[in-house]
Formats: C-alpha cells, structure tokens, sequence
C-alpha cells in the first residue's frame, strides 16, 4: 500500500511538454536488471522480453509547483530506463524505473535528486528535429557529452503518426502511467505521470553512437552496442508527475 494517502491525492509537483520522443529499445537479460528492480516491483516483461530504452526528449514550458523557474523552462532530458510493476489491490501498475538521467541543467538534476533520488546528472547537451520538405520524413537526434566523448541517439522516421495498437511493443514502451525509484536507505518511492496517448511513427533508421559502456557501466556494453530491436518517434503532449509517495 502507499504510506501516506493516495496518489492521486498527492498533487501535482511538475507540469510540462515531453515533445518530439526518441526511443530506442534493446532487449537485455533480466540478471542485469534484477538488481535494478526497485523493492516491492517486479520486473515487467512483454513477449517474455525485457525491455530497456534509450530515450531522448525536449521538456518545454516547465513549471515546479506552478512556478516558472527562469533558464529552466525548456532543455533536452535523455534517459536510460526500463519497465516494472507493481500490484496493488487488484490493479496492474505498470511503471519505468531509470538506470540514468541527463539534462543540461545543474538545477534540475540536484532538485530531481533531492525530491525523487532520481540517478540524474548535469552534462552538455543539444537536439535537432528536422522534418524534410519533399518527402515528409523527420530526423531527430539527441547528443550529450560526457567524460567518455560524444553520445548520440538518432532515427529517421518516413512515416505518418498513428495511436498504437493495444497490446503491441509500442504500447507497452509507451504507455506507462507510474514511476518507482529506490531511495538511499532500500526503499521504494511511487509517483504517476499522466498524459494522453502519444501517436507514434516507426523509424526507418535509428542509431547509438559513442562508448555507452564507458558513459553507463562496463555491465551496459553487450546490450547497448547490439543492433536496437524497435525505435520510435513519438509526437508527446502536455505531461503532469505528481509528488512522489512511500510505498511499504
């Protein structure tokens, strides 16, 4: 159960747009992330795969407790995450976890680890989404620098947006309600995101460039130098996360 109320009752922390969403997913085996799995979730397969993604996003109008925080508003986030969940009387709650977070800001990484223990660093970044006037494909791609060099993930999208078929890969990569974060002392925080449906376009080509091993762990290497299994483009909308909770 969760400690202190309902979630729903736990109100609103940030508002903002996830837009132009990069995904690029990777089986991996499920003794690299069970250690990851944060406690009282369980690791949600789909198909009998463990899933991890790669995923680039632009945050735009950005608002911590309604408040605007100028220089914070709009910047890039990439994330490495994977899928939970968890079962709480007679509901599914199927959730992400994060293995690590980048944003170009030191602010927004020190406050999302203070209020979430979310794995966030602070590390240049820049995006570019470029949409083709003749045959109406888009090219996005999210860089970030690091220690180890230059990363990158890209696609290259042809075709057109559309709502993802219940129960397909791109449901289950994307429609995801719940987060849970394993805090400093082995305990589990819970917190929901809403938003609508994302329509989705398939990538035609998608890309991981730079030593990922050496940005996420010598333990990341075998997954995330194979070729990805799917990779999406995901058109995004207004976003609401809510205060996180304790679970026991």
């Amino acid at each position: 159960m969760i400690a202190t109320g309902d979630a729903d009752s736990a109100g609103a922390f940030l508002t903002a747009e996830w837009r132009d969403l990069v995904l690029v997913n990777f089986e991996a085996p499920a003794a690299l992330l069970a250690p990851l799995v944060p406690r009282g979730t369980k690791l949600d397969r789909h198909r009998g795969i463990a899933f991890v993604s790669l995923v680039g996003f632009r945050f735009l109008n950005t608002r911590v407790l309604g408040c605007r925080v100028p220089g914070h508003v709009d910047f890039d986030e990439v994330n490495l995450r994977f899928y939970v969940r968890r079962e709480l009387d007679g509901e599914e709650r199927r959730a992400v976890t994060f293995v690590k977070e980048v944003v170009p800001r030191r602010l927004i990484a020190s406050l999302a680890r203070a209020a979430y223990n979310e794995p966030y660093v602070a590390l240049p970044m820049h995006s570019e989404v470029r949409t083709g006037d003749a045959d109406a494909s888009t090219r996005a791609r999210y860089v970030w620098r690091s220690g180890a060099g230059e990363h990158q993930i890209e696609v290259l999208t042809r075709s057109e947006f559309r709502l993802p078929a219940p129960g397909s890969d791109e449901a289950f990569i994307t429609e995801h309600y719940w987060g849970y974060t394993r805090q400093r002392d082995g305990g589990t925080i819970e917190y929901r995101v809403t938003h609508p449906t994302w329509r989705l376009r398939q990538a035609a080509t998608a890309s991981v460039e730079g030593d990922m091993a050496a940005f996420y762990g010598p333990e990341w290497h075998e997954v995330l130098s194979a070729p990805p299994v799917s990779a999406y483009l995901a058109e995004g909308s207004a976003v609401t996360v809510f205060r996180p909770r304790r679970i026991t």
